[in-house]
């Protein structure tokens, strides 16, 4: 780890507040404190005269314009994400002073673990952008609380040096390299030289189990393996993982996974495991059974044929165009009922949503996997085709998918002007106006040969955010050469858009001067899911050869 000296204030003398969350492929100094912590990808970063590789689930801490520089190795695409935040000190008299000293006594690498919930709250973060309400600022900020709480709890103690979290680190690597070796608590703060009550209170705080918890679960874990693709006897493999005793490691792996070894065996000869959006690694079935789909999306699944599916969010074009399709499936409400989902029994239920709370609740009842329905339409079909044998099907569709927008938007040439730009507005929860971006009926209009995004909702886009709150004053800045204005189904929200099309703000947008406003049914039209994609090629010409 890297160290400099500056001392720091006590931590209840100062206040963090959240300033942006990007995830990047580019970080680049700011005149904040600012974390890094990079996902994905091969390169290093160089900090003053030194230089740190490989970066991969590594989180760094910088103070305020801290200089430094990201190289890719091997031409890989490193994936970060890039928090910046204020402190405010308050001196002894209550005063509030900037704080633009460093942190941690200097210390800029980071322990980060597991490095999967720091992934988990990072996304929270960046999803909680989303809105701009005085509660969703709140809220976000109570977010990055919770995500800075998570790193000073295991980087800042005042009976723990940094040095000892090392050794503690060390120790674990030894672990995952002996595991199939005797082990003791005291064997292993002896080894890292550290005592045995310290030990176990660092262990906790950088994997969140015990010592010997953590040794079981990573014998389990690799008896899991052997199950899979070995014919030994459990004698054997019990044996190859670290268990003197068969009955004893039949014991603990029926406990940690609610099957025998030869249960599982037997069962997972017909899973495979496979990491969803939010970080999770989990045996899924190769042939799902009874799927059920939870968000925005669903008929993503029916794009790709996919058979077995018990229950899903419908919108109004399953529910009318593709009814046929779904007759013998289960239209799940919000809010989710769990009782609702345990009597239709699924193997797989695929989950458009990173909280961890309601994560937790689901896989209760089936194997579950996380799913960012905000992502692009060749990332969510590809994804579902690797997760459901339907990789083959999601090239062909997204080929032909492609080939028709390509010859719809060279059929429109003559109407566009190159380079225009488009937006889509919507009033929701009121008179509350959000702006599309990754998410709905703007997914179909940003295209080479189409429509452009401005360059404020460009950078929602660069963002992954499906949409933001905006206020009606910024709508300018958001306004594009035409507009496309969504039509809640909620009677307060189409007032609001009603008010908005009296008001000289509204007058004075070029696209409504020009006469580019079309008027959309957000019910019907405002979905990015995959036959709705494939709709629209058809609607959209007939929409803008009528404008407003």
């Amino acid at each position: 780890m890297l160290h400099s000296k500056p001392p720091h204030p006590p931590l209840g003398s100062l206040h963090f507040q959240l300033c942006q969350v990007e995830r990047t492929a580019s970080p680049s100094p700011t005149p904040f404190h600012t974390l890094l912590f990079f996902t994905k990808g091969y390169g290093s970063l160089r900090i003053h005269d030194q230089t740190i590789s490989p970066l991969a689930g590594k989180c760094f801490l910088l103070s305020p314009s801290t200089p430094f520089a990201i190289e890719s190795l091997y031409d890989s695409v490193i994936e970060c994400y890039q928090i910046s935040f204020t402190i405010i000190q308050f001196d002894a008299d209550n005063r509030p002073l900037p704080y633009p000293s460093a942190l941690l006594d200097g210390r800029i690498e980071l322990s980060a673990h597991p490095s999967a919930r720091l992934l988990r709250l990072c996304d929270a973060l960046l999803l909680g952008k989303s809105t701009s309400s005085e509660m969703d600022s709140f809220w976000q900020q109570l977010r990055f609380q919770k995500l800075l709480g998570f790193l000073l709890e295991q980087n800042l103690s005042p009976d723990l040096i940094p040095s000892k979290s090392q050794e503690v680190e060390n120790s674990i690597r030894y672990i995952q390299q002996n595991y199939q070796e005797n082990m003791t608590v005291k064997q292993l703060a002896q080894l890292a030289n550290v005592p045995s009550w310290q030990y176990t209170q660092l262990f906790r705080q950088l994997t969140g189990k015990k010592p010997l918890e953590y040794v079981t679960a990573l014998r389990i874990h690799h008896a899991k393996k052997l199950l899979k693709s070995s014919s030994d006897s459990l004698r054997d493999i019990a044996s190859q993982v670290g268990f003197a005793d068969e009955y004893y490691f039949n014991r603990r792996f029926r406990k940690t996974t609610g099957y025998t070894p030869r249960q599982y065996s037997r069962l997972t000869h017909r899973m495979e495991l496979a990491q969803d959006w939010t970080g999770h690694e989990v045996e899924v079935p190769l042939q799902p059974q009874r799927i059920i789909y939870i968000g925005e999306t669903f008929n993503d699944l029916l794009a790709l044929h996919v058979e077995n599916i018990v229950g899903g969010n419908f919108t109004w074009m399953e529910r009318t165009i593709y009814r046929d399709k779904v007759r013998h499936m289960q239209d799940i409400a919000f809010p989710v009922d769990y009782d609702h989902l345990l009597t239709l029994k699924p193997d797989l239920i695929i989950f458009a949503n990173a909280e961890e709370d309601k994560y937790k609740q689901m896989s209760q009842i089936a194997p579950t996997l996380t799913f960012n329905s905000f992502a692009s339409l060749e990332e969510r079909l590809h994804t579902l085709g690797d997760w459901l044998g339907k990789k083959n099907e999601a090239r062909e569709w997204l080929r032909k998918y492609h080939t028709n927008a390509a010859t719809m938007w060279n059929q429109l040439r003559s109407e566009l002007v190159p380079g225009e730009t488009a937006s889509v507005f919507i009033h929701e929860h009121g008179g509350r106006l959000f702006v599309m971006g990754t998410s709905g009926l703007s997914s179909a209009l940003y295209h080479p040969n189409g429509f452009s995004p401005v360059d404020k909702i460009q950078e929602v886009l660069q963002a992954g955010s499906g949409f933001i709150e905006i206020r009606e004053e910024d709508l300018p800045l958001y306004a594009g050469d035409r507009i496309f204005m969504l039509l809640s189904e909620d009677l307060e929200s189409r007032q609001a858009t009603a008010g908005l099309m009296q008001s000289d703000r509204w007058h004075s947008l070029p696209a409504v001067q020009n006469g580019y406003v079309y008027f959309v049914e957000a019910q019907k039209w405002n979905w990015g899911a995959a036959l709705t994609r494939e709709r629209l090629l058809h609607m959209l010409p007939l929409l803008l050869r009528h404008s407003s």
